[in-house]
């Protein structure tokens, strides 16, 4: 069942923030380690702002999370996360119903969502729900000593990833 998230439910939500920011890293390469403290500094900023936060729960296991983002009547996906063992159960399906229906009730008639470009299982998973227009591509110099593991291709040109 999915609930929105108030300041009691900080730890359980900061635990799965923290595996959303482990797997992010691994779809660059890079291996990490969950970093709760982050995660709870991560959540508390979400509420500060006033990111509607939704989640799941079965039994009492909070299963996975959606954060939106909201400017005027456009919605934003920040992150959405769950966790591997209870994936393909429609989880997703129900976090990400939750942010189109944000977006209706403000008067938009879509989600905006940032996808990591080898994110294939988002991909596919936004696909499925009939996103599949791209929207925009965030290009920039790379950071001192920053290390690259793949290339992107978009048209006719290649970016560092």
């Amino acid at each position: 069942m999915i609930y929105q998230a108030t300041k009691e439910d900080r730890d359980s939500i900061a635990i799965l923030i923290s595996s959303f920011r482990v797997e992010l890293l691994h779809l660059k390469k890079i291996e990490s380690k969950p970093d709760i403290e982050s995660s709870l500094d991560e959540f508390d900023e979400y509420i500060r702002k006033g990111y509607p936060i939704y989640f799941d729960k079965e039994n009492d296991s909070y299963t996975g999370y959606l954060v939106c983002r909201v400017e005027d009547s456009l919605v934003w996906v920040e992150s959405i996360y769950v966790e591997p063992k209870f994936r393909r159960n429609g989880i997703a399906s129900a976090l990400f119903e939750k942010a189109e229906e944000l977006s209706h009730s403000l008067g938009g008639d879509m989600v905006y969502n940032y996808v990591h470009p080898n994110n294939l299982k988002i991909i596919s998973f936004l696909a499925k729900r009939g996103y599949d227009v791209l929207n925009l591509i965030e290009i920039r110099k790379p950071y001192a000593d920053e290390n690259f593991n793949s290339i992107v291709k978009v048209f006719n040109s290649e970016f560092r990833y």
